[in-house]
């Protein structure tokens, strides 16, 4: 075992024991409200609170068996593809905004979960604000870490090489997805830096509003240009695993991001509750929602396919 392999190891399973105060959480905000010991969250009846608060403990579950799986001996025998997927996704979520979550902790926020508003309990104490910020960054920071060195373990030439080895990339995949996911980040940019087309309640929009949009905005960029060149083989001799691992991270923040926050956009469409809503027209929303995460699975897609092609010109 060297030295990446012990980085990995201690990363792994800091990033589950991170993630573990999380999850109990968020089994006692369910079993509080079911029993009625705890109020339900802002905007949310029972059954769309227990609902809410049921999808992030199995993410959460999900998400600590990843982070064992990428370093305990079962790891390397259980099925790559569905191992690969969850850790996309796992990845998507906490590792594109860790400078976003590590300042505001510094900053002093209250919370510096990025989906707080629509996530937090209505009356969330210090202490428990704090685990929840430490199990996002702990989970982010250990994947950025454990993830790398498990796929050199596995597949040890996945990043190997460099742009334009092996006859480039591959010319069946749909240059749409660039497209799209360039539209939607440039959409969020655009809200980021103050423009009101399209938004709906401009006094709901915060500071944490526009950062976020632009830092998704950004990684939406990001996805489709390093997307873009790892298929296109070009420029050559970059080396490879640069716009691999920037296109794994920014298609997996449009996927994950988008795909959690797009259920919820629909229940606040259809709900319409009075006291809870998005500065965003949510029809507006709910489309760059679906577009975002239509744009991740197919650049996800992408990128493997071309990496295969690669390999065997």
């Amino acid at each position: 075992m060297d030295r990446w392999d012990r980085a990995g190891r201690v990363a792994a399973y800091g990033a589950a024991l991170a993630l573990t105060p999380y999850l109990l959480i968020k089994v006692s905000w369910v079993i509080g409200s079911l029993l009625g010991l705890l109020p339900v969250g802002t905007g949310f009846g029972k059954v769309e609170w227990v609902v809410l608060n049921s999808a992030t403990i199995a993410m959460a579950g999900i998400g600590i068996a990843v982070a064992l799986a990428l370093v305990r001996p079962w790891g390397m025998r259980i099925p790559g593809a569905p191992l690969a997927f969850c850790a996309w996704v796992g990845t998507g979520f906490p590792v594109p905004v860790l400078p976003y979550a590590v300042l505001s902790s510094l900053l002093g926020s209250a919370d510096g979960n990025p989906d707080s508003g629509r996530d937090a309990g209505p009356s969330m104490p210090i202490w428990e604000a704090a685990l929840v910020q430490i199990g996002f960054v702990g989970m982010g920071l250990g994947l950025a870490v454990a993830l790398p060195t498990y796929l050199r373990r596995r597949w040890p030439d996945v990043f190997a090489g460099r742009l334009g080895d092996g006859g480039g990339g591959s010319p069946r995949v749909p240059p749409w997805m660039v497209v799209v996911g360039a539209a939607v980040g440039l959409i969020w940019l655009y809200w980021a830096v103050g423009g009101t087309a399209g938004v709906a309640h401009r006094g709901e929009r915060d500071l944490n509003w526009h950062v976020l949009s632009g830092v998704f905005g950004l990684w939406a960029i990001v996805a489709s240009a390093a997307t873009w060149t790892a298929v296109r083989g070009r420029p050559a001799g970059v080396p490879r695993w640069i716009p691999m691992v920037l296109g794994w991270l920014g298609s997996g923040s449009l996927f994950a991001w988008s795909g959690w926050k797009l259920p919820f956009t629909l229940y606040l469409a259809v709900a319409q509750p009075a006291d809870a809503g998005l500065p965003e027209n949510l029809a507006l929303a709910a489309v760059l929602h679906l577009a975002a995460v239509v744009a991740g699975a197919t650049m996800l897609a992408a990128l493997v396919r071309t990496r295969l092609v690669s390999s065997n010109p």
